[in-house]
């Protein structure tokens, strides 16, 4: 074995082994000049700010409007063991961690946006608003 010669190109690429040159993408971008005339032209973007804006001095977005919205209202919460939970029946009165006339939360999208009071409209039951929470808190609610 030690009066075989030893073939020293391992790890070469195919063009070094056949004595070329290795690749080194340069000829597609020589190429790619060569077809141009040999300058290279910066990319034009159009200005970002350019658009419609509002009285407040932000962009056009009235194509959000009707994005439709969950708006959900919690009138209260409970625990209950499975057993209590099983033997409830229609009829049964199940008493909520918030007292009569405590304000309600008020979440659009899973979000708290405020707190409200119960109506009843037109047999209905509603939410008069009675308290948005500060921008700062919408923005610590957000995570």
């Amino acid at each position: 074995m030690a009066d075989e010669p030893q073939d020293d190109t391992w790890g070469k690429t195919e063009e070094e082994k056949k004595g070329a040159a290795p690749d080194t993408g340069d000829d597609w971008a020589s190429a790619m000049s060569s077809q141009e005339g040999g300058a290279s032209q910066p990319a034009a973007f159009a200005e970002l700010s350019t658009g419609p804006t509002n009285k407040s001095g932000g962009q056009n977005l009235d194509f959000l409007l009707d994005l439709p919205l969950d708006v959900r209202v919690e009138l209260g919460r409970t625990n209950l063991i499975i057993n209590k939970m099983l033997q409830l029946t229609q009829g049964s009165v199940v008493e909520l961690e918030k007292a009569a006339g405590e304000p309600v939360e008020i979440y659009v999208n899973n979000k708290l946006l405020g707190k409200g009071e119960v109506v009843v409209v037109n047999d209905r039951f509603g939410v008069r608003i009675t308290e948005i929470i500060s921008q700062a808190d919408r923005i610590k609610n957000i995570g």
